[in-house]
C-alpha cells in the first residue's frame, strides 16, 4: 500500500478491474505524460515525441527498401532515380521530428495539418521549404495517392484523434506503400489502422502495409529511457530534498499535481472517472482536507 507509481497510460488498453485493484493498494499513481515543467510544458512528451518522430521514418524507410515485404525503393533516391515520396499528417513535435529526418534522407516531404501556426512553425525550424496544406481530403487523396510513406502524427483534439484518412483513401494508395500511425496511441488517423506489437508489428490491408505499434519510442528502449531519466531524476532527487517527502512535493509542485491520477484509493482524474464510471475526487481537496 502506498507506493508511488510513476509511468505512462495507455487508455485504451486500460481495464476499470485493473484501475480498481490499484485504487484498493492505495497506489500514488502519477501519468508520465502528463508532467509539466515549471515553464508548463510536457518535457517527457515532447521527448518521446521527438523519438517517435525520427523512429517513424527509420521504420518507414526498413519496410520501404524491403524487396519482400514492400517496393524496394531507397528513401532518399540517388542521382537519375527520384526519392521517395513521403506524406506527414500533423505539424506538431512529431511531425517535425518526422519532416527533419525524412528531409535528411533526402525524401520528397509534403505536411498536412489544420492549424497554420504549426505549419509555418514548422517550415520556420526545419529551415527549408516544404510542401505544406491544410487537411482538405481532396488534396490530401492526391497527396496518398503518389506517396510511398504516410505517416499519421494528429494529436487528440478534445478527447479523440480526428480520423482524416479514410478507407477509400488508402484504397487509392500505391501496392506495398507504407501507413505508420503514431496516432494509434489514441484511436488512430486512419480508419483502416488496427493495434499492432513489436512482435508482430505489420499487416496488409489493401495491399497497403501497416505499421501501428503504440509507444514507437519503446523501439529504442536505451533511448527512449535516458531521455526520461534525464527529466524524472531530478525531480526524484527533490523528494528526499523536501520536508514531507513526496505528499508536499505533489502539493507545491503544480507540474506534479495535474499528472496525479489516483492518490491513496481516491481517483483524481475527470478523464478516466467519465470514462469508467469511478467516483472523482479533486486532489486539491484531498490536501486542503489533510485527507
Amino acid at each position: 500500500d502506498g507506493q508511488i507509481v510513476i509511468s505512462p497510460i495507455h487508455i485504451p488498453s486500460l481495464s476499470k478491474e485493473h484501475l480498481q485493484k490499484c485504487l484498493e493498494k492505495k497506489i500514488i499513481g502519477i501519468a508520465i505524460g502528463n508532467i509539466k515543467d515549471d515553464a508548463g510544458y510536457y518535457p517527457i512528451v515532447r521527448s518521446m515525441s521527438q523519438i517517435a518522430g525520427v523512429q517513424s521514418i527509420h521504420i518507414a524507410s526498413r519496410y520501404l527498401g524491403n524487396n519482400d515485404q514492400g517496393n524496394g525503393i531507397l528513401m532518399g533516391g540517388i542521382a537519375g532515380v527520384p526519392p521517395a515520396n513521403v506524406v506527414i499528417i500533423g505539424a506538431g513535435m512529431v511531425g517535425e521530428y518526422a519532416c527533419r529526418t525524412a528531409l535528411g534522407c533526402g525524401a520528397q516531404v509534403k505536411v498536412f495539418d489544420n492549424s497554420i501556426y504549426k505549419l509555418m512553425r514548422l517550415q520556420r525550424t526545419v529551415g527549408q521549404s516544404v510542401y505544406t496544406s491544410v487537411i482538405n481530403p481532396d488534396e490530401l487523396t492526391l497527396a496518398l495517392k503518389d506517396a510511398d510513406v504516410a505517416i499519421g502524427a494528429l494529436k487528440m483534439q478534445k478527447g479523440v484523434i480526428p480520423m482524416v484518412v479514410t478507407e477509400n483513401m488508402v484504397k487509392s494508395m500505391r501496392p506495398g506503400s507504407i501507413v505508420i500511425d503514431i496516432s494509434i496511441d489514441n484511436g488512430g488517423c486512419f480508419e483502416t489502422s488496427s493495434l499492432t506489437t513489436h512482435q508482430d508489428p505489420v499487416y496488409r490491408m489493401h495491399d497497403v502495409i501497416h505499421y501501428c505499434v503504440p509507444n514507437i519510442a519503446s523501439g529504442v528502449s536505451k533511448t527512449a529511457s535516458t531521455a526520461i531519466s534525464n527529466i524524472l531524476m531530478p525531480l526524484l532527487l527533490s523528494v528526499s530534498e523536501t520536508t514531507g517527502g513526496t505528499d508536499h512535493l505533489i502539493q507545491h509542485k503544480p507540474g506534479l499535481l495535474s499528472a496525479t491520477y489516483m492518490y491513496k484509493g481516491k481517483l483524481t482524474s475527470k478523464a478516466l472517472s467519465r470514462k469508467f464510471s469511478l467516483k472523482f475526487t479533486d486532489l486539491n481537496l484531498i490536501f486542503s482536507a489533510n485527507i
